[in-house]
C-alpha cells in the first residue's frame, strides 16, 4: 500500500461511534494519500505500506480536526463597551433596544473596507486555529444591506481560500432590523428575501441560510419567508433559536428539516421531540451563556432522553461571545452545562460535521474521510476539556497539509 504520510507512534480517538469511548485505538497508525485516510488502525495490524513521509509523534493523540460549527467571524469593531454595560447591570435587550447590540456592529461592518474585514477576522482565526480548528462556519448578518452582506461572504470565501481552514458560509439576513428599515421592517424582510439571498446565492457565496428567531429580532411567520426561499433555492437552513424566550423555535426549525438549532436555552420538551423526529442538531454556545450571565441552562437532558445531536461552537463574535478557542467551548459546554468531555469532544467533531451537512467529508478519522486532523500534546482526551488556556496542540493538518507547528 502506498501513501503520501504515514503517522505512526500515537494514539487515535477517531471519534466513531460503537466502539470504545472516543473511538480510541491504542498504538495507531494513519495512513494518508492525496489528503484523505486511506488507512488507520492499530499499527500492529496495518498492512506493508511504503510512505514517501514517515511521522513519530512520540506518543501523543491525534483527533479529527475541531469544527466551529457557529460563528460571526467577520465583523467591524468591537463592542467591549457594551460588556462594560452589561457588568453594570445592563441587560442585553437594553442595550439593543436603545441602539447598541448588532446596530452597532453593523454601523462597524459597513464602514470597513473588505481588506479591513478580512485583516481582522484573520485575527481572529489564529485563535481558533490554535485551539485546533480545521473547519468553520461563518455568518453574514452584519451587514443588513445588499452590498454589506455580499462584503461579509466574500471575506468569508477569501478565509476558506487564503486561511488554512475549511470554511461553510451561511446568510444570516435577519439578524437584526436595520437603522433605515426601523419604521418599516416588513420592507426589509421583502429585501432580504427577495434581493440579497437571490444575489449571494447566485455569486455562489452562500452554503446555508440562517436567522435570528426572538421576540427582539424575527417573528417564526418572517423566518418562514425567508427559509420558503431557501428551500426554492435548494439551500438548507440553520436557526438562532429560543436563546432568551420559548419563541416556537425549535418547533421551527424541525418543520424545516434544518441542519441544526443554536442556542435553544428555552426550548420545551416538545420543541426538542420535534427536533428529534426531523434529525436536526442542537448547537450548543456555552460562550454566550457565560458572557450574558444566563442562568438557564440548554436542556441537555431532554435532549439526551430524545437522541437530538449535540454540536459545541465557540459562537465567536463581538458583542455576546467574543471567544476564539474551541478547548475553550469545550471546557465551557462541560462546567456549565454538564457535558461530559466525551460528549464536547464529540461535539466539536463528528455532531459539529452534521451540523453543517459535513458528516461525508469530515468529522471522524475514517478511511475515505479527508485527512483533517489535530495532533495534541496530551495523555488523554479528557484534557481537551479540561484544560483552560494551555497549550495542548502540536499540529494542524488540513488535507494532509500540515499547518502550524507548535510545542
Amino acid at each position: 500500500m502506498k501513501a503520501d504520510r504515514l503517522l505512526i507512534d500515537c494514539h487515535a480517538a477517531t471519534m466513531t461511534e460503537g466502539g470504545a469511548p472516543y473511538g480510541v485505538v491504542e498504538d495507531a497508525a494513519v495512513a494518508i494519500a492525496d489528503g484523505r485516510i486511506a488507512w488507520i488502525g492499530p499499527r500492529a495490524g496495518m498492512p506493508a505500506m511504503e510512505a514517501a513521509r514517515t511521522d513519530r509523534l512520540d506518543g501523543r493523540w491525534i483527533t479529527p480536526g475541531l469544527i466551529d460549527c457557529h460563528t460571526h467571524l467577520v465583523f467591524g469593531g468591537d463592542r467591549s463597551g457594551e460588556f462594560e454595560q452589561r457588568l453594570g447591570g445592563a441587560t442585553y435587550e437594553e442595550i439593543a433596544r436603545a441602539g447598541g447590540g448588532i446596530v452597532s456592529s453593523v454601523k462597524a461592518t459597513r464602514a470597513a473596507s473588505e481588506e479591513a474585514l478580512f485583516a481582522s477576522a484573520m485575527s481572529r482565526l489564529e485563535g481558533l486555529k490554535a485551539s485546533g480548528v480545521t473547519t468553520v462556519e461563518i455568518k453574514s448578518g452584519y451587514g443588513l444591506d445588499r452590498d454589506s452582506e455580499l462584503k461579509m461572504l466574500r471575506v468569508a470565501r477569501r478565509i476558506g481560500r487564503e486561511g488554512g481552514v475549511r470554511v461553510r458560509t451561511s446568510y444570516l439576513g435577519l439578524h437584526a432590523v436595520p437603522p433605515e428599515h426601523r419604521d418599516d421592517r416588513r420592507a426589509y424582510v421583502d429585501k432580504a428575501v427577495d434581493d440579497i439571498l437571490p444575489e449571494a446565492h447566485a455569486q455562489g457565496l452562500v452554503d446555508a441560510v440562517d436567522a435570528y428567531c426572538e421576540p427582539i429580532a424575527f417573528s417564526t411567520e418572517e423566518v418562514s419567508r425567508l427559509f420558503d426561499k431557501a428551500r426554492a433555492l435548494g439551500l438548507p437552513v440553520k436557526l438562532h433559536a429560543d436563546q432568551l424566550s420559548d419563541g416556537g423555535g425549535a418547533a421551527l426549525a424541525a418543520r424545516y428539516r434544518a441542519l441544526s438549532a443554536d442556542h435553544i436555552e428555552h426550548a420545551t420538551e416538545a420543541g426538542v421531540a420535534a427536533m428529534a423526529a426531523a434529525g436536526v442538531a442542537a448547537v450548543l454556545l456555552p460562550g454566550a451563556y457565560l458572557m450574558l450571565r444566563e442562568t438557564r441552562t440548554p436542556p441537555i437532558d431532554l435532549l439526551r432522553r430524545h437522541g437530538v445531536r449535540m454540536a459545541v461552537a465557540t459562537d465567536c463574535n463581538p458583542g455576546t461571545s467574543p471567544v476564539a478557542s474551541m478547548t475553550a467551548a469545550l471546557n465551557l459546554a462541560c462546567v456549565q452545562f454538564g457535558l461530559t468531555p466525551e460528549e464536547a469532544l464529540a461535539g466539536a467533531t463528528r455532531e459539529a460535521a452534521r451540523a453543517l451537512g459535513l458528516s461525508e467529508q469530515v468529522g471522524t478519522l475514517e478511511v475515505g474521510k479527508a485527512a483533517d486532523l489535530a495532533i495534541w500534546t496530551i495523555a488523554r482526551p479528557a484534557e481537551l476539556a479540561y484544560w483552560l488556556g494551555k497549550p495542548l496542540l502540536f499540529r494542524r493538518i488540513t488535507a494532509g497539509v500540515d499547518g502550524e507547528a507548535r510545542a
